[in-house]
């Protein structure tokens, strides 16, 4: 097993090291920076008083309800300044209140002083309490190997923000960049999670080949089915910034980090159900660890290839919601470049899937069965040396 694992864990530091973002701004960085104004930053400011007004243009329609409202600005430059901000209606329609604190837009380079204007709602303390609470609740059932896992993930961060991002803005290939930051991840959070062991190393194993086989057949599928990547408006809006990013790559690069934890998931549940198995029963052959893993196998790939395209159909209620109401053919809707890119990534990722779970018992039931014998050779060379120095 190390003889695979250590040239791929070569390559991957290579890769890392080839491949690190110089920290020079991309060409899309430095169209970025134009675009946003120069010293913008984002206070928070408290409401202090709110003044609702009927904005609604066609008197056919269901009423529109705005709002002026005067905020304290609480950071920053303007500390302690009020200023009127405008409200659009959705903002109105999802409550606002005095005393509620919403996040500011402050350009500093505006005609007549400083500009501020509605950014989003201030969410700190949601979020903060259920990032808590989440490492908390995994703490106490998971104990060190669930805070080992917080750790791995503040890792995977790491990596996706200073490494595969930067990587995916520069000129160099997404798929490699994808596939060095998805090893390296991989290297670190399955091994700190679930420590140094036969089975851990059984599990990376599945998941190479798992996120290999995401490579090469997303790839393929990509090009056969002529994915420009510019189906939304975020890569519209990336491509105002730099036309030349390569975005059937970038739809590539989206599969390879998609399948990160699925196949993670289920190689290491693999592991552990055949190390389980032959520690229950050790007598028990390669051929029947497999076929018992498999069992086992079976029914998390069912399960698994449920949660895949459930998680995605969460994810994409508002345009499926607008399928429903287009006059459009389904099967024109699910072929047209709108969904067809999630409908790859959805495919690519299951049969990925689905081809890691054989590889994975396999490879276990043979390092199982090997490290057994080789105890067992261990043990004979310790008995005979006991008794070779008896003897003398």
């Amino acid at each position: 097993m190390l003889l695979l694992l250590v040239p791929v864990g070569l390559a991957t530091v290579v890769g890392l090291f080839v491949l690190w973002p110089s920290g020079e701004p991309t060409r899309a960085e430095q169209a970025a920076a134009v675009a946003f104004p120069p010293g913008t930053t984002y206070p928070d400011g408290r409401v202090v008083s709110v003044e609702r007004f009927d904005c609604g243009i066609d008197p056919s329609a269901a009423a529109q309800t705005c709002a002026t409202a005067v905020l304290e600005i609480l950071e920053g430059e303007g500390a302690g300044d009020f200023q009127a901000v405008e409200l659009p209606p959705e903002v109105v329609a999802a409550g606002i209140a005095e005393g509620d604190t919403l996040v500011l837009t402050r350009d500093a380079g505006a005609e007549g002083g400083p500009a501020y204007g509605f950014f989003d709602y201030e969410r700190d303390t949601p979020i903060i309490a259920l990032a808590v609470t989440f490492a908390v609740v995994v703490g106490l059932v998971a104990r060190l190997r669930g805070l080992a896992s917080l750790v791995g993930l503040a890792f995977a961060f790491f990596v996706l923000l200073q490494f595969v991002l930067p990587g995916l803005l520069s000129e160099n290939s997404p798929t490699l960049v994808s596939l060095v930051g998805s090893a390296a991840i991989m290297f670190v959070v399955l091994y700190l999670a679930h420590g140094f062991s036969a089975r851990t190393t059984t599990a990376l194993v599945g998941t190479l080949f798992g996120l290999t086989l995401v490579a090469v057949l997303g790839s393929l599928a990509v090009s056969a089915a002529r994915l420009t990547g510019l189906t939304s408006e975020e890569t519209v809006r990336l491509q105002g910034y730099d036309p030349t990013l390569a975005f059937s790559g970038l739809v590539l690069a989206g599969i390879v980090v998609a399948g990160l934890g699925v196949l993670n998931d289920v190689t290491i549940t693999q592991a552990s159900a055949i190390w389980q198995l032959h520690e229950v029963s050790p007598e028990m052959s390669w051929r029947e660890l497999y076929a018992r893993g498999m069992a086992v196998g079976r029914d998390h790939i069912a399960s698994t290839v449920y949660t895949i395209v459930f998680a995605y159909a969460g994810a994409a209620l508002p345009l499926l919601l607008i399928f429903e109401l287009s006059p459009t053919p389904m099967w024109t809707l699910v072929t047209s470049s709108a969904l067809a890119e999630e409908v790859v990534r959805t495919f690519v990722g299951a049969i990925a899937l689905v081809l890691a779970v054989p590889v994975t018992t396999a490879v276990g039931a043979f390092f199982a069965k090997a490290s057994e014998t080789e105890a067992g050779a261990a043990t004979e060379r310790r008995v005979t040396a006991l008794r070779a120095r008896f003897a003398r």
